[in-house]
């Protein structure tokens, strides 16, 4: 039940988003504090959710993403496997708009 439920608000999310990307989109955005240059990293954060979502959805809860300027993905938190970490770095470097990926995902089994 929880599984659909953070499916599906990924997916709502991720119709929502084109919404959001109606900022124009200028090479010149280097600081987060410009509302344009905040709301296209989170088109692609909510991208790569949605992503996630859709291949991982019973890990989606213990990783989180983060967009820094110009499309620079940081993901972070807790995967079972190396597998499954690698995958969502694959994931995230496949997202239009994604430039680069820093993984801070650590290995943990669960208790």
């Amino acid at each position: 039940m929880k599984t659909k439920l953070a499916a599906t608000c990924f997916v709502i999310g991720t119709f929502l988003a084109p919404f959001a990307v109606h900022a124009a989109d200028t090479s010149t955005d280097t600081d987060r504090t410009q509302p344009k240059t905040f709301v296209k990293d989170s088109v692609i954060t909510a991208k790569v959710k949605a992503k996630l979502a859709e291949d991982m959805v019973s890990s989606l809860a213990r990783i989180k993403v983060d967009t820094h300027g110009k499309g620079a993905v940081v993901l972070s938190g807790r995967a079972r496997n190396q597998e499954e970490a690698d995958k969502a770095v694959t994931i995230a470097r496949a997202t239009q708009g994604v430039t680069s990926v820093k993984s801070k995902i650590r290995i943990k089994k669960d208790d």
